[in-house]
This record gives C-alpha cells, structure tokens and sequence, in this order.
C-alpha cells in the first residue's frame, strides 16, 4: 500500500520518545511521558497498515515472533495469576510492548528509500537523545558527582555502536560521525561507568570481528582497530586532563573495593544482592520457578549481601528498599518476571538472531562483499548487538526509548537476513549445473535377409526407401 506521508510516520515514530526523560521525583506528573508515547504508538500503527509483505517463509521471523509474544502474552497470565500492582505491570510491560511495536515495522520488506529513511531517523533520533540527555541532566542536577548517573542515553551504546561499523566495518570517517564518537567517549568518561567502557570495547571487538571474514583481513582489520583505538585513548586522555575530578572519581571507582570489608566495589555488591533476592523468590516455589513473579513484582536486597554494605548504608534503609521498575540485570529479571515458560524466551530469541546473523554475514561478505542489503544488515547487527552489551550494568527493556529503537534493530536483523537469504537461494538455484544426457534415439528394425516383398507392410513403403526393392 503506497503512501506519501511515509516518511512522515517513520520520523514521527521514532523521534518523540528521544526527548523521553526520568522525572527527578516519582510525584511529578507523567502527563509529558504520556504524550510523547502516543504519536509513536499511533504512527507505528500507520506503518504497519502500509508496509509491505514477505511473499516468502522464514524460520528466523516464525522464531523471533513466537518468542516475543510468549513472553508478552505469557506476562499476562502471570500477571491475572500473581495480582501485582496493575499500573506497575503496565508501566514495566510499556518498553517491552514498543519493543514488539518496534519489531513489527521494521521486520517487513520495505524499499531502499525506506529502509534509507528508517535508517537516518534511527540515527538522528539516537544523537537527539544523546545532547538531551546530557542537557537535561546537567540542567536539573548542578554536581558532577550526581549528575553522572543521568547524562547518558539510553540509547548509548546502540549509537556507539552504529558508529563504529561505519569506522571499522564500512571504513567511512565523516567529520559528523567522528565528532559525535568523541562526544560519546567524554559523555563515557564523565559518567564513570566501567560497564559502559567494557560495554564499547566488545563493540569495538564485534566491529573488528564483522569486518574480517578472512584471515588477511583480519590482519588489516586489527591494524586499522589499533589505530582507532589509539585515537580514543588519546582523546580519553584529552578529556582526562580537562576535567582532572574525572580521573578521580574513576581512580575512586576502580579502588573503592579496597575501601569495603568484603573487598568488592558497593555498586557491584549491591546489583548481586538485586538478583540474589529475585532469584530467591523465583525459586521459592515450583509455580513461580515456571510462571514467575510477574513483571512490576516487588523486590529489594538480599539480606545476606547487609554484612558487606556495613558503613555504606545502615540496616534501616536497607531493608526500606522496595523496588518494582525493570531490574538492572536483563537475564535475572526475565527469569524472575517471566519464570522459565514465559521469560527466559525473549532473551534467547535475541541471542539466536545475534549469533545466526553474525555468522551469515561473515560468509556472505567473504563471498560478495558488494551484497545488496549487505551494509544495513552489519549496522542492524551491531545496533541489536548493543542489546547484551547494555545488561552488563542494566536492563535495555526498562527505558521506553531503548524499547522502541533495540525492537527496530531486531526488525531490521530478521527483515533484511531474510531478504538476503532468499537472494543467495536463488542464486545458488541458478548455477546449478544440470547433468548433460545424450538424445536417445528410436532403434531401427532389422529385418532378416532374404526376400522382402511378401511382408506385410513392405510394399507400401514409400521409393528411395531401404527395405523396398528398386527396379
């Protein structure tokens, strides 16, 4: 179904949640949130009426969507079974529901211009997000020392990562993309957060990895990978100077584990005493085991982790912690949202995909690096790629914007991994070589020797004939 205002509904699905923001109270009103999700909802659902349709099967689309909506329909049961809090449950399902909204539209065979379109206005939205983000935290919070819990995107490594397929895997170095690259270092180095810089190095491997099929390219691949890494570590450097409380606070960071009694970093011993109490209720009963706890199910520390908080947190406020948002831990929370039957197959879905996709495109680019289709597949990859990257120190599925843009890669993934197969299939039944057969002939009849003219038959033969006597 064609459409002129496609563009319109593709900026206007993904830009409004870029402006999407933590309220610095939970008394304030959510009115903001809510208009901003309403024209991504209703233009997602205008895409979807004019997109167009695969007119073949795929086994990757039939896995990816009987996995979602396992664990979209399954929280529902959960939910009727548990009772939780229903405005906790709708608030927690939100980003997982544009997730799926997000999958939905862009897993369709849509054209170059389209898919060009989705493309940039991913791209935009995400560098949007960034300088938002950054805004609104240094607005609403003056120190450094509290602000760098909110001055990164939610969306952060994804954009982080789509810059650096096109450093290392498409080998383009545009003067926008690498000023927005070196934002996003000091961005990185100003938050202090080690899961982000562990986070990008396995991106920046992914790259290197993607880029080399082969042996040889694997060498160039590394070289051209020092190089670039050389270029960050400068401007790490240039960044640590500026700000001389940076390299502080990340000295703080690394040695606060010396500080404590148990000799483990506080943030780290409290994101293991999170999932140590979800893991504890999950597994208290063979029916929250299979269904979970449902989504916006209370939790709060493992009261076995209070002994290594001493002198960080008094007992009181340590058991005053009630938490029911998304868990920082992606795969412990699945588990303790959704059980074994309804949680644990969003994240396996997104694992088989990432894998299934990387290994297809190092074959494909090592047989036809000019592959149509081939470039957007690598940037999808490394997009949903950021997926796992992000849940070493968070969930990706709790921000509404990452929901919606993380579904959008997994579409692309799945859409343009099917196109692409379906391509090589066809040209794999063109070049078949067929086994050649030899014309067979009738055999003829040999007829005794002797006389011929008292057969039947012989006589109506027509002159010139063999088999008729000449006179």
């Amino acid at each position: 179904m064609r459409n002129k205002f496609t563009g319109v509904w593709i900026w206007l699905f993904l830009i409004p949640l870029a402006f999407d923001f933590k309220a610095t109270e939970d008394t304030t009103s959510h009115l903001t949130q809510i208009l901003l999700v309403l024209p991504t909802v209703s233009a997602g659902f205008l895409l979807l009426l004019i997109a167009p349709r695969f007119q073949q099967r795929s086994h990757m689309r039939k896995v990816v969507i009987c996995g979602l909506l396992m664990t979209i329909l399954g929280s529902a049961f959960t939910q009727a079974l548990r009772g939780n809090d229903v405005g906790n449950y709708m608030r927690v399902m939100l980003p997982f529901l544009l997730f799926l909204l997000g999958y939905l539209v862009a897993c369709h065979p849509w054209s170059d211009v389209r898919l060009a379109q989705i493309e940039k206005a991913l791209l935009w939205a995400m560098v949007m997000s960034l300088g938002f983000t950054l805004v609104y935290g240094f607005a609403t919070i003056g120190s450094l020392e509290d602000v760098r819990f909110r001055i990164v995107s939610v969306t952060f490594l994804g954009l982080q990562a789509l810059l650096l397929h096109e450093f290392v895997v498409a080998k383009r170095y545009r003067a926008f993309s690498i000023a927005v690259f070196l934002a996003t270092i000091v961005i990185e180095l100003l938050s202090v957060t080690r899961s982000l810089m562990i986070a990008t190095i396995l991106l920046f491997v992914l790259a290197t990895w993607l880029s080399a099929p082969s042996l040889r390219h694997m060498v160039r691949a590394a070289f051209r990978s020092i190089v670039i890494g050389l270029l960050i570590a400068a401007a790490a450097a240039g960044a640590a100077a500026l700000f001389p409380s940076v390299s502080e606070h990340w000295t703080q960071r690394i040695f606060a584990s010396k500080e404590t009694e148990a000799g483990v970093d506080p943030t780290t011993i409290t994101r293991l005493a999170e999932m140590k109490d979800q893991y504890d209720q999950v597994t208290s009963s063979s029916v929250a085991l299979l269904a979970g706890e449902g989504y916006g199910h209370l939790y709060r520390y493992s009261p076995s982790y209070l002994p290594d908080l001493h002198g960080q947190i008094s007992a009181k406020d340590f058991f005053a912690i009630r938490e029911w948002v998304a868990g920082h831990n992606f795969w412990v929370y699945q588990l303790f949202a959704g059980g074994v039957l309804f949680g644990i197959a969003m994240p396996l879905v997104i694992i088989y995909t990432l894998i299934k996709s990387v290994f297809a495109h190092r074959e494909w680019r090592r047989r036809m690096p000019n592959l149509l289709y081939l470039p957007v597949l690598g940037r999808s990859i490394m997009m949903l790629a950021a997926v796992p990257a992000i849940s070493i120190g968070g969930n990706p599925l709790g921000p509404r914007f990452s929901g919606l843009v993380f579904g959008v890669a997994l579409g692309l993934v799945v859409a343009t991994y099917a196109r692409i197969a379906q391509t090589m299939r066809v040209r794999a039944a063109r070049h078949v070589v067929r086994p050649h057969r030899a014309p067979t002939m009738s055999p003829v009849p040999q007829w005794p020797q002797g006389n011929l003219e008292g057969r039947p038959g012989i006589a109506q033969l027509p002159p010139g004939l063999p088999g008729r006597a000449q006179s």
